[in-house]
């Protein structure tokens, strides 16, 4: 099957319900915004946003927003983060975990930069070097939710136990977040993307499977491996 690159919802529906959503949203979650970020200048100082450059739709660089849940001098380190990683401030660890660093990016699904649902935004070096049908993907937004952010929920907790997490991220995670948002791509619609943020918003991960050793990830990417393509920068 095609991707599916051309339907009216994700053509045009879609961008319709994130300027919709987003808005409601920030009007809503505006007093908790102010406070999260009042307390994370209180306890760990400027800034308050962590700012980085990820790949978006049509593979063009974009600014990606979220709270800083990091200390300052590990702003330029690893783009890889694992459980524990001490990086991470007590306060981060809490925002983290509940996934309320992740708010802001509200801004920028109201920006047009980012949707509600699509595959999560990665740094340079991952999408934009997607191969033969997988370079589909770059015809959706980058989402803050969507069924691999589902299926890899733990994502951290496993890198933690990887004997080396960039190898992992680029040769299990990787390959099959794309396959599911292919998945995805071929499916997308209204109900399915509702059904995501629900799933998302009540921590259910009934969408797709979860996975919780190391290899049932390399029997799920080996399937068909052909069809889930690695970006040529994560070869090892």
């Amino acid at each position: 099957m095609d991707p599916n690159t051309t339907g009216l919802y994700l053509t045009t529906g879609k961008r319709l319900f994130d300027l919709v959503a987003a808005t409601l949203g920030l009007l809503v979650l505006s007093l908790p915004l102010l406070l999260i970020g009042l307390l994370i200048y209180l306890r760990e100082g400027a800034p308050v946003v962590f700012r980085q450059t990820r790949i978006g739709r049509h593979g063009r660089p974009f600014t990606i927003c979220k709270f800083r849940t990091m200390t300052t001098r590990a702003l330029s380190g690893s783009t890889i983060t694992v459980a524990g990683d001490a990086r991470i401030t007590p306060l981060g660890r809490w925002l983290r975990r509940y996934k309320l660093d992740e708010v802001p990016q509200l801004c920028n699904v109201l920006a047009g930069t980012m949707s509600f649902v699509g595959p999560r935004p990665d740094v340079p070096g991952y999408m934009d070097k997607l191969q033969g049908e997988a370079r589909a993907l770059l015809a959706l937004r980058p989402g803050i939710t969507g069924p691999a952010t589902l299926a890899f929920r733990n994502e951290e907790e496993l890198l933690a136990k990887a004997s080396d997490p960039t190898a992992y991220n680029d040769e299990i995670i990787f390959p099959t977040k794309v396959a599911l948002n292919l998945a995805y791509l071929k499916t997308v619609s209204l109900a399915l993307d509702l059904r995501l943020i629900l799933q998302t918003v009540f921590a259910s991960h009934r969408f797709v499977p979860i996975h919780d050793t190391e290899a049932d990830f390399r029997a799920f990417a080996a399937r068909g491996a052909a069809d889930r393509p690695t970006p040529a920068a994560a070869t090892i």
